[in-house]
């Protein structure tokens, strides 16, 4: 599998940064057994909620619980994506029936579809032509404040600055 896309950094609240610990990283899967293996191990409340999950630099889809923090799911490393992710099974065999990018931590843009379209794919996992549920994150050039864009208008809800077209979250393009 080529590894293709932008890789996201943290940009999240430096206090869950300091929480992350070795170890901590999501569950990699790199199969629809490596998913089945690990979902029977849960608790049935966890397998009913969507999970955390990201795409680590290396094209590998990474699991945790939902109530788990990007930033621990991806060992604090960058990430190709990040969001969350629900399954169902189809006569036996895993399907993503609900996937989106919300990750305030990471703020991947919708781009980063690519990215976890392949990791699924490389696992042999179902999954639907895009994200169930899209983010447009972007970071206001003027107040510098995080903003979740919605239904186009690309204006700062803290300062009512102009947002730019393209994704700039990580200040890499201020």
């Amino acid at each position: 599998m080529g590894v293709r896309g932008r890789a996201y950094r943290y940009v999240g609240p430096a206090e869950l940064l300091a929480l992350v610990r070795p170890g901590c990283e999501g569950r990699r899967i790199r199969s629809a057994a490596d998913l089945g293996d690990w979902a029977s191990a849960l608790p049935s409340e966890e397998l009913a909620e969507p999970f955390t999950f990201v795409v680590d630099t290396a094209g590998v889809l990474r699991l945790a619980p939902r109530r788990s923090e990007h930033v621990a799911c991806a060992g604090a490393e960058p990430v190709l994506g990040a969001g969350e992710m629900a399954f169902r099974t189809e006569s036996g065999a895993w399907a993503v029936c609900e996937v989106s990018n919300q990750s305030t931590g990471y703020c991947p843009d919708v781009g980063s579809w690519t990215a976890v379209a392949d990791a699924l794919d490389a696992a042999g996992i179902e999954r639907p032509s895009g994200f169930t549920h899209a983010v447009v994150f972007r970071r206001c050039p003027a107040c510098r404040r995080l903003n979740i864009v919605r239904d186009g208008d690309f204006v700062c809800v803290f300062c009512d600055g102009a947002l730019p077209p393209e994704w700039n979250v990580d200040g890499s393009h201020l």
